[in-house]
């Protein structure tokens, strides 16, 4: 089963640190060309900029780390990004801190202290999520059957993605992996006279226990 800590989508903040502008920024990525995409992309945005620091996480273990100081002083910058990453448990994530100095030197102290909460509200912004394995299936009954289940359904927290209205009702639903009550739940509500069709597997965003629809 794939259950880890990412984040939901790319998004930005920004402080003052001394005069100086940071602006953190956080993306969930696949893989490294994609990293290496919104890393160029980000340049360009802020090809003026001082510095653009980044740091990245891949796989569902954490094995793949990378991280830049982009002209700032060794230490100060890459690893302190970085580390946010880990202690926030996240991966398959990008964070970028631009900085655009404003004239006052800032120390190799302050400058790790900035390139923290950059990343902190780059997160914070992106939103952290639990992405966990889902099942998308298809439920399928007798128009008898409609009300009880419609209820069941709302009661349990469950979200209607489809609906289908032919000769049966079809409703289609994205399950957790490991979420087999809603089975045997509607087999005792039918009888036994539901038809239960596995879709396809999916990994979906969730907080707080509830799937994050985009």
């Amino acid at each position: 089963m794939s259950e880890y800590f990412s984040v939901l989508e790319g998004k930005s903040n920004e402080f003052i640190e001394k005069k100086s502008r940071f602006i953190g920024f956080c993306s969930p990525i696949k893989d490294e060309k994609e990293a290496l995409e919104i890393l160029e992309d980000k340049r360009r945005e802020f090809k003026d900029a001082t510095h653009n620091c980044w740091a990245y996480i891949l796989k569902e273990d954490m094995s793949l780390q990378r991280y830049s100081d982009d002209g700032e002083p060794s230490g100060t910058a890459g690893i302190p990004i970085l580390e946010v990453m880990k202690k926030e448990g996240i991966t398959n994530a990008l964070c970028l801190v631009t900085r655009y100095f404003g004239g006052t030197l800032l120390g190799a102290g302050g400058l790790v202290r900035a390139y923290t909460k950059g990343a902190s509200l780059g997160i914070e912004a992106a939103k952290k999520v639990l992405m966990k394995d889902f099942i998308k299936m298809s439920f399928i009954y007798d128009y008898t059957f409609h009300g009880s289940i419609l209820n069941y359904l709302m009661k349990e927290g469950y979200i209607i993605l489809k609906e289908n209205y032919m000769e049966k009702i079809e409703l289609i639903i994205d399950v957790a992996e490991e979420d087999s009550k809603i089975i045997k739940d509607l087999n005792n509500l039918t009888s036994g006279k539901v038809t239960i069709e596995e879709r396809e597997k999916i990994i979906l965003p969730t907080f707080e226990g509830k799937i994050i629809y985009k």
